[in-house]
């Protein structure tokens, strides 16, 4: 067995996913302590999962091993296995790959895996360099100031790169050589790391106006040094922007008007401040970004009504107290401006005067990320999960098309495209009996974890108007109450639904179900065929394959493609690959594609023992299910926003240092700036020594 390392400032079992108290306080208001806020009666994900692993897939894995044995697969590099697995201790990263590039290694990930460790660096394979691009506070904006942590203002803040970067796109930029266009999400602000001497029982009004600043996006023009891979900032360029919890946004769609998203400040309820906890995301191919807002309850105090418990608002104060300073966090005395956040937004980088949108067709709900493919004839379909415990994942399928072109015209239609056609929640069965399923990720009897899903209409969305899909409520209540809208019709409880990205290559899609510790815990739900393992911890990804391949299709087939944890527990699942060849993996999260069509993985809160990291895996060929790790990250760090070009790798490190009793006076991480200086989250780019492609 391997030697698995100690998780660096979190007591063993304290918290799920491995994440620090402080992390599950700032991140997403304690979620996982709290009462899951799905009580319904609908089928969960682990009870259909139970017998899926059947004797189909079996004789698949079993084809897969004979072939990859006569290719020769021992010797591929294995960040769990042996010695150099275990060089690495507590703040001394190993240096030492796990194993070399392998030319029988899929093309894309040839190269040596990255030990597990808990080094207070961000550690990348052997042969390969990385620089810091941007960190927070750094000024982009004409006018921002040096960043100064002991002089932060919200005015300097709001021409400054904002807090805990999660999402990133990296988008051309035509006519300007050498530079490209950084889009960057921030998820959420820690005020004890922020601020020295922070009292979170009396914020003071200059620190809650720095918060709202470091929320929200950003847009920055980056630059590239050919001679060294590295990227920077390129300040004062006419495209960097700042969108901040105080920007005026538009809320476009169904629901755009309705009584329930009315306020005293908004009477028309089409207008809102701000954007909060906007997790991943995606790139549309008309030009502009997505955005899902996460975690927004949190940021609300005073709920008492049935949807507030159903979406997680507290009746209490919040942590960061926001109520005391602006009415509108407080549900008692604006009762609907908490229905105006949980949604997707979409964002222009390439007109700094636009005004961002969040699109109510696409349902409220604490979404993940939002990740587009095209039907054959030009319409839009989206995919986004809705990341808490036992709750569901959905899709949208639009009913305009997309026009090409770059004109004013072209661009205003294309940015109407989310606004009509229909929202759908997924349904899964499994093929195996229940009694197969035991809770320990034991294969049932036909040897795969498989079955077939549908997609189950709440609403469609027209010019004319729109027309729910679901008994009892109107189109208005299914778009701003979701979740009951997928609780009424059965829709199946998952395990923390993440990023679902449809693989550019075969079509397939790929949904990140991070973990679930409360499985077969006490009264709530046990081990199903799509969620084998009771208090899950480690997670898996869902494979799914839309029928005919079609992305508008009604129905799916689905299998279990990784159960993740350390391969030599025999509850893991690598897609049918050898086990004693994959890197140990926990709590997968972001996902996104190589140009091979490998599918990139970055985790959250990995129960391991060591620090989260970036993985690519094969998805197809003899090599289906070659996971190697490619970098891990800081202390009390997570690896979030991942984008794989041809020949860099970006990465967003996302609350570095967050640890329980860490505070800007004994910091937890002296990353990226060494000791005595502010921990920083910060993007990380990664290329070739020697400048050719990653991993061929």
């Amino acid at each position: 067995m391997r030697k698995l390392l100690p998780i660096i400032g979190t007591p063993s079992g304290s918290h799920p996913g491995g994440r620090s108290a402080m992390t599950c306080r700032f991140r997403c208001g304690d979620a996982c302590f709290h009462e899951v806020p799905n009580t319904s009666d609908n089928a969960y994900v682990g009870d259909v999962i139970v017998g899926a692993l059947g004797r189909r897939a079996m004789m698949r894995a079993a084809a897969v091993v004979t072939v990859a044995a006569t290719a020769g697969v021992a010797g591929v590099g294995s960040a769990a296995a042996g010695p150099a697995a275990q060089a690495a201790t507590a703040g001394k990263p190993s240096g030492k790959p796990v194993g070399k590039p392998s030319g029988k290694s899929a093309r894309g990930l040839r190269f040596a895996a990255v030990a597990p460790n808990t080094a207070d660096a961000v550690t990348v394979a052997e042969g390969y360099r990385q620089n810091v691009v941007i960190r927070w506070g750094e000024p982009i904006l004409r006018g921002a100031p040096v960043f100064d942590p002991e002089k932060q203002t919200a005015a300097a803040q709001a021409g400054q790169f904002g807090y805990n970067n999660d999402f990133l796109a990296l988008l051309p930029l035509p006519g300007e050589c050498d530079r490209q266009l950084l889009v960057a999400n921030h998820e959420y602000t820690n005020e004890i790391l922020m601020f020295r001497g922070y009292d979170p029982a009396n914020p003071t009004r200059q620190q809650v106006e720095v918060a709202w600043a470091a929320h929200g996006l950003t847009a920055v023009v980056v630059e590239e040094d050919r001679r060294t891979g590295k990227l920077t900032p390129v300040p004062r360029h006419h495209l960097n922007r700042r969108v901040t919890a105080t920007t005026e946004f538009r809320l476009t769609g169904p629901a755009a008007g309705s009584d329930l998203l009315k306020t005293s400040v908004d009477p028309t309820g089409t207008k809102v401040l701000g954007t909060l906890n906007n997790c991943s995301g995606g790139t549309t191919p008309w030009g502009t970004t997505l955005h899902g807002e996460e975690n927004f309850n949190q940021y609300f105090a005073g709920g008492s009504r049935a949807t507030d418990k159903r979406y997680g608002i507290g009746t209490t104060a919040t942590e960061r107290k926001w109520e005391r300073f602006d009415k509108r966090f407080d549900v008692a005395r604006e009762p609907n401006e908490v229905h105006r956040f949980g949604y997707v937004v979409e964002f222009d980088p390439y007109d700094p005067t636009s005004t961002p949108r969040k699109h109510t067709a696409l349902g409220r709900f604490k979404h993940e990320a939002a990740t587009v493919r095209l039907t054959d004839d030009g319409r839009p379909v989206v995919y986004t999960g809705d990341d808490e415990r036992f709750d569901y994942f959905y899709k949208f399928v639009g009913s305009k098309r997309m026009k090409k072109g770059s004109s004013r015209a072209v661009r205003e239609h294309n940015l109407s495209l989310l606004d009509e056609g229909t929202l759908y929640v997924a349904r899964l069965t499994g093929d195996s009996p229940a009694l197969e399923i035991d809770g320990t990720g034991k294969l049932p009897a036909d040897g795969e974890f498989d079955g077939a899903g549908e997609w189950i209409p709440l609403a469609t969305a027209t010019a004319e108007g729109a027309v729910s899909h679901v008994e009892g409520m109107s189109a208005d209540e299914v778009f701003v109450f979701t979740r009951l809208a997928g609780d009424k019709v059965g829709a199946t409880k998952m395990d923390r639904p993440e990023d679902i990205q449809p693989s550019p290559v075969t079509g397939r899609v790929y949904v990140a179900l991070t973990n679930n510790t409360n499985r077969g815990v006490g009264a709530n739900a046990k081990a199903d065929e799509a969620n084998p393992r009771n208090a899950n911890k480690h997670g898996h990804i869902l494979e799914l394959t839309e029928r005919y391949n079609r992305p508008e299709s009604v129905t799916f087939a689905w299998s279990l493609f990784l159960v993740a944890g350390d391969p030599d527990d025999p509850a893991t699942y690598f897609a049918g690959f050898p086990k004693d060849d994959v890197s140990p993996i926990s709590c997968p999260d972001n996902v996104a594609f190589d140009p091979h069509g490998n599918l990139w993985i970055s985790t959250d809160g990995s129960q391991l023992g060591s620090h989260d990291g970036l993985f690519g895996v094969a998805t197809r060929g003899t090599r289906r299910g070659e996971l190697k790790q490619f970098l891990t990250v800081p202390n009390g760090a997570e690896t979030c926003g991942p984008v794989i070009q041809d020949r860099r790798v970006l990465v967003a490190v996302q609350h570095p240092g967050e640890a329980d009793g860490a505070s800007v006076e004994k910091p937890a991480s002296t990353w990226p700036d060494g000791a005595g200086k502010i921990v920083r989250p910060s993007v990380v780019a990664v290329w070739r020594a020697d400048g050719d492609d990653i991993g061929v």
